[in-house]
């Protein structure tokens, strides 16, 4: 898997789409289209796990908001994020207002359930 690729899992109802390495205005489309796609398959809920993301640039920020709009209100939307390069700018730009951002998975999976 390229380090860029984002990926996706399932947890019962709940998928779960991680990325790495660093989102910014090259990487993010291949997250956006991954979670689009996601979404239409009207999942439980979402996590998107950004554990292993070192930078979250404004193009990763924008595919963020872009999929928890996207997300109809039966469809749990949360950021797994704990890290500088991640849950800073989320909280810097006001994002953690907008959508649930936790620090672990097991956290993001409790949120849901």
């Amino acid at each position: 898997m390229d380090a860029y690729e984002p990926h996706q899992r399932w947890l019962g109802t709940t998928a779960v789409v991680s990325a790495s390495g660093a989102l910014d205005l090259l990487t993010s489309p291949a997250l956006g289209k991954l979670l689009t796609s996601t979404l239409e398959q009207k999942p439980g809920g979402v996590i998107v796990d950004l554990t292993d993301v070192r930078f979250l640039g404004s193009a990763g920020m924008q595919v963020l908001v872009d999929a928890h709009e996207m997300a109809t209100p039966d469809i749990g939307f949360v950021v797994v994020a704990d890290g500088p390069g991640t849950s800073r700018p989320l909280k810097l730009v006001g994002l953690t207002e907008v959508f649930d951002v936790v620090a672990t998975l097991q956290a993001a999976t409790e949120l849901l359930s």
